[in-house]
């Protein structure tokens, strides 16, 4: 029979002594993660190109501790550089949140109808864009995801401790969680063609790895989580939860609405991915999961 301990947020939440790794975990939604996660007691790595940002945001944090740690995504070396320097500081890692990620090529005119360059539509979009930012767009937001989770899924399988019995419940299961976008699951462009497909691009890719790992007895889940409009790098600044319902509809650019009339805080974004790596997400694999106050369920 279970006990009012085994409901208790620490059981269903505590993550004291894990080992974790945020890629652009220094600003906006990477931040807002991996404060969620270092309070509820995790050692959390938050990785970016940028020194001076992960550096600024490190220390004690709640039960644990944001650690700064120098990675670019998109480049071989530096990913193994990530591991190796894993394998001999913990010689694990309990979970992984692919977060890094940048906007790409704009068409700031396509989504008003009133514009002239609509009367040409085909012709202004070809115009617009290169192969070579479609390019470099890709690598970052979806070729990262693929090469960051390969390489880590060693380390990750290091993290797995087994139930005692068959069919108990794992002591600890790892996991991987991708943050995509709402813009990767809705069929309007928001002005970013580019992004958008990247952002389904990284909703599949989550889907394949799940299904991939799994057939391959693998113990390690692997989860999406499509964010709506939070406040970010990539959403011109606007400060966590004080999105108006004008800004909100603004940044998400959709033909209805937002039901919720505001934009995501930090507490809602990091308690999913919360929910996702600790014990109660254990059970969870293969899902996208969005947090955008209704966004796609009221647009296309």
């Amino acid at each position: 029979m279970s006990s009012a301990d085994e409901f208790s947020a620490a059981n269903l939440f505590g993550l004291t002594g894990k080992i974790a790794l945020v890629t652009g975990g220094g600003t906006g939604i990477g931040l807002m993660i991996s404060r969620g996660l270092a309070a509820n007691g995790a050692t959390v790595y938050v990785a970016s190109r940028r020194k001076d940002v992960v550096e600024k945001v490190s220390g004690k944090f709640g039960l644990g501790e944001i650690k700064p740690l120098v990675l670019d995504v998109t480049s071989k070396e530096s990913i193994l550089a990530a591991v190796a320097f894993f394998e001999k500081a913990h010689g694990k890692l309990d979970f992984l949140v692919n977060n890094a990620g940048q906007v790409g090529p704009t068409s700031d005119w396509f989504t008003d109808l009133s514009t002239p360059e609509q009367a040409r539509v085909g012709d202004n979009l070809f115009k617009d864009q290169t192969f070579d930012a479609w390019a470099q767009h890709w690598q970052a937001n979806v070729a990262s995801v693929f090469f960051v989770t390969t390489a880590f899924v060693e380390l990750l399988k290091k993290a797995h401790v087994p139930g005692q019995g068959d069919g108990d419940v794992e002591a600890w299961s790892p996991s991987v969680v991708n943050i995509t976008s709402i813009s990767g699951i809705m069929k309007l462009a928001q002005d970013h063609f580019c992004y958008n497909a990247a952002k389904a691009a990284a909703n599949h890719l989550t889907l394949m790895l799940s299904t991939e790992l799994a057939l391959r007895r693998v113990p390690i889940r692997v989860n999406a989580i499509a964010p709506g409009v939070y406040g970010s790098e990539m959403t011109s600044g606007h400060n966590n939860g004080h999105f108006t319902a004008e800004a909100a509809n603004s940044v998400g650019k959709g033909i209805t609405p937002l039901p919720s009339a505001r934009g995501g805080t930090d507490r809602e974004i990091a308690g999913t991915v919360l929910y996702l790596v600790s014990p109660s997400g254990f059970y969870t694999n293969g899902q996208i999961i969005a947090v955008d106050g209704g966004f796609v369920a009221t647009n296309p």
